[in-house]
């Protein structure tokens, strides 16, 4: 393949979680040459967070998994008066929050839970 007909794809991914895999799956199938981020062992900075809310559509709170555990131990609620700035920093310091996996293609994101929502972001 040559290199102008590659497909790259950046997942942020933690590779103990199934809907994890199944994305990472999906990619490959599709022949992408996939950028894996493990966010869990190198937890993304505040600008890439940024970028990755931005290509969601969405605020630093909408990829916050607040079910989890340390999340509510640790106090945090999505209703705490907090700016993005915060938050963001919040995510980068604890990045176990991160919803995922998240999927990059070209300039959209997507997150795959379930996997297949990934196909929302190959249609166009």
């Amino acid at each position: 393949m040559s290199k102008k007909n590659t497909k790259h794809a950046k997942i942020y991914h933690n590779p103990k979680c199934s809907k994890s895999r199944g994305a990472l799956q999906i990619l490959n199938q599709k022949g992408f040459q996939v950028e894996e981020i493990r966010y869990l062992e190198q937890p993304p900075s505040v600008e890439a967070l940024t970028e990755v809310c931005s290509l969601l559509g969405c605020k630093p709170t909408d990829i916050i998994r607040s079910d989890e555990v340390l999340f509510q131990a640790m106090g945090f609620n999505l209703n705490d008066e907090r700016d993005d700035q915060a938050w963001l920093a919040i995510l980068s310091q604890h990045p176990k929050f991160i919803q995922r996996p998240i999927v990059v293609i070209n300039n959209k994101a997507v997150i795959a839970r379930p996997a297949e929502r990934i196909h929302e972001i190959l249609k166009n």
